[in-house]
């Protein structure tokens, strides 16, 4: 059976299946489901977890071996798959469907493919997960959909909103659903429960932190690189999720590069650009300068790093995050780093 993230709660109140799968690229919303269905494994009497990270070398029979052996502190157990990649091959398929044929009722899956590729969603043991249990897929909310969202989290915190306040965060936020319950959490603990302006969130926001996630990019763009290193410092000091503050520093190196590519036909051309993309006027000036001091090679370096915070932000790859994004944020900002020089 295929569900929307919505039904999800009410579906496992009816019970857990033998087997669930959560995929899609939305993080935030799939976090979320993950942590339903932990929830309700724990209330059912799944105390154990046991987690199978699956790569690139993964060795199969290891998920017949989780669902054979004993629980040492429970006679119940949640089997956790995470895979890494966007497909799982043909021995990994074969395995999924082996045990999905007879799911020991002891035992309960939770599939976990954040990265699964579109085709992958067609194959053989796809039907049979559907079969055996739910599958899941969680899309980005856009639009009017992300305004509800915004509206509905709000509410639910013991907000108020006013008319423009969720379309406001809506465009703040550009999507990042964790950014966006952040920014909610961070006006329940400024503003308190109650209505909710338009003009009180303008300046619940400018007041809400001494260090503002947005500001990462504004200082990086606009070549001040003490101030974007004191604001990331700060960040990290805060205990700023990793995820959000790669976020604005990738969606401004991807913007970066398509207005390179946009800048090689010309002046007006980029302008056009610009204005498609509804870059304001006020940050347009800075992004030029960014353009004139980072060639397409070093953009396209920066694109790889961002790739490298992101592995490591997952485990998937050794080294410091912070460390990286501070590579990325201080070459944006005209720095060397540790980027080959252009």
């Amino acid at each position: 059976m295929r569900i929307p993230f919505p039904q999800l709660a009410t579906h496992l109140k009816q019970g857990l299946p033998p087997v669930v799968m959560l995929c899609g690229d939305e993080p935030y919303q799939l976090g979320e489901a993950a942590s339903q269905v932990r929830q309700a494994a724990r209330a059912l009497g799944f105390a154990e977890r046991e987690i199978l990270e699956v790569d690139g070398h993964f060795d199969w029979s290891l998920l017949t071996v989780a669902a054979q052996s004993l629980s040492l502190f429970s006679s119940l157990k949640l089997i956790e798959l995470r895979l890494a990649s966007g497909k799982i091959g043909r021995e990994g398929g074969e395995a999924v469907r082996r045990y999905c044929a007879q799911p020991r009722p002891e035992n309960r899956l939770l599939i976990l493919a954040p990265n699964l590729e579109y085709q992958e969603l067609h194959a053989k043991w796809i039907q049979v997960v559907e079969h055996a249990g739910v599958l899941l897929q969680v899309k980005p909310l856009e639009g009017q959909r992300l305004v509800e969202w915004i509206g509905q989290r709000l509410r639910e915190r013991g907000l108020k909103p006013g008319p423009e306040v969720a379309a406001m965060l809506a465009e703040r936020v550009e999507g990042n659903l964790l950014a966006a319950a952040q920014e909610v959490e961070k006006l329940v603990l400024i503003h308190g429960a109650g209505p909710l302006t338009a003009e009180q969130l303008g300046r619940a926001i400018s007041d809400s932190s001494r260090y503002d996630l947005f500001d990462v990019p504004d200082a990086a763009l606009a070549g001040d690189r003490a101030r974007m290193h004191r604001i990331l410092d700060g960040l990290a000091a805060e205990g700023t999720a990793e995820p959000l503050v790669l976020w604005v520093l990738a969606r401004e190196v991807r913007l970066l590069t398509r207005a390179a590519f946009a800048a090689r036909s010309g002046p007006r051309a980029l302008e056009a650009f610009l204005s498609a993309e509804r870059v304001w006027q006020n940050r347009q000036g800075p992004m030029k300068s960014a353009l004139r001091r980072l060639p397409p090679a070093r953009l396209r370096a920066l694109l790889g790093h961002c790739a490298r915070a992101d592995r490591q932000i997952k485990g998937l790859e050794p080294g410091e995050a912070w460390l990286t994004l501070a590579v990325i944020g201080d070459t944006l900002a005209g720095g060397e780093g540790a980027l080959p020089p252009s």
